[in-house]
């Protein structure tokens, strides 16, 4: 499907951006990668990262500028839309800055694909849209909603918009595991609350669930990737052993565990060998055969959080994957 496209990203500068690129021009060799973000220096950095190979262009823009972004999707087959606001403190404090990337930019983004005719929209999501409690989660979840009602909204033009959400991207800038790791010589690691526990995905992971959607969308889902989950106790026994751990309290909007179904989607929710997709509500989606595919529907109730996970990482394989990746952690 992507083999001699046209792709854009937006927010492509980021940690999603960094990895789903050289996996994508590797993997399906597009015609071309647009990278639409807002931050010049970024740019300038990633663009020396592939100096030479002429299936890279970038673009400066931002989603909430609609005239842009339709200049941007001139000839462009496939967009994935990882541009967000998404630290949870920074959108607790500006409100307003995170609406209008988060929803506004989702609109625009939806308006202007369907316009332009993009075939196909993977947007991320995250575990703070499900069940939210902080600005962030809830503007997630707004977007998420946009873009499943995005394929009604469409009506008969051909661009088909799907969701994928995943938990904590591990070694991704401003994570946990470059935190600890940043700080780790000072003999001190602050843990929120003992009992806190997070998903684990690997940029890979999060790339390798985009490219299933393009593959597997009629439009309307919402795809989780089967992840384990971990402790954040024994995250900080793992990345510093010798170190203390200091409990400082939960900070604003923040969960104790996190959440990637919850009972309310229950009714709709499939599970597949590696993944759950959630059907949409509207439109009878839910029962459409299409999108269940192979799909076996989950029990009546069925809640996918990260204290419930039947999957547990553990100190050894996460000290693999650190260890694997050490050269990268923190620096995408």
């Amino acid at each position: 499907m992507l083999e001699n496209s046209t792709i854009l990203v937006t927010g492509g500068t980021g940690s999603f951006g960094h990895k789903f690129i050289p996996m994508t021009l590797e993997k399906y060799n597009p015609k071309k990668i647009i990278v639409f973000s807002r931050d010049e220096m970024k740019q300038w950095e990633m663009a020396k990262l592939f100096q030479g190979d002429d299936r890279l262009r970038f673009f400066i823009g931002d989603v909430r500028d609609r005239d842009r972004l339709y200049r941007a999707l001139d000839g462009v087959d496939y967009v994935v839309h990882a541009a967000a606001t998404k630290i949870v403190p920074t959108a607790e404090y500006n409100p307003f800055e995170c609406v209008k990337t988060n929803i506004h930019g989702a609109m625009n983004l939806i308006d202007a694909a369907i316009d332009k005719g993009i075939k196909g929209v993977v947007a991320l999501s995250t575990d703070k849209a499900s069940s939210p409690i902080n600005l962030y989660g809830a503007t997630k979840l707004a977007s998420d909603k946009l873009f499943v009602a995005g394929n009604s909204y469409a009506g008969g033009h051909q661009t088909k918009f799907s969701v994928v959400r995943y938990g904590n991207v591990m070694g991704s800038r401003g994570s946990v595991i470059p935190f600890f790791m940043s700080i780790k010589e000072n003999g001190v690691l602050p843990i929120t609350d003992p009992r806190m526990t997070r998903f684990m995905i690997s940029l890979e992971q999060g790339v390798e669930l985009v490219w299933h959607a393009f593959e597997d969308m009629v439009g309307g889902e919402i795809y989780v990737k089967k992840i384990p989950s971990m402790k954040v106790t024994d995250l900080a026994r793992v990345v510093a052993p010798e170190a203390e751990q200091e409990v400082v309290g939960i900070r604003p909007g923040e969960k104790l565990h996190e959440q990637m179904i919850g009972a309310e989607d229950s009714y709709f929710t499939y599970e597949y060998p590696e993944h759950f997709k959630i059907l949409p509500n509207i439109n009878d989606w839910g029962t459409c055969a299409s999108r269940i595919k192979d799909g076996k529907l989950v029990p009546e109730g069925f809640v996918y959080a990260s204290d419930n996970n039947t999957e547990w990482m553990t100190d050894e394989e996460l000290q693999a994957w650190i260890d694997r990746h050490n050269n990268e952690i923190g620096k995408i």
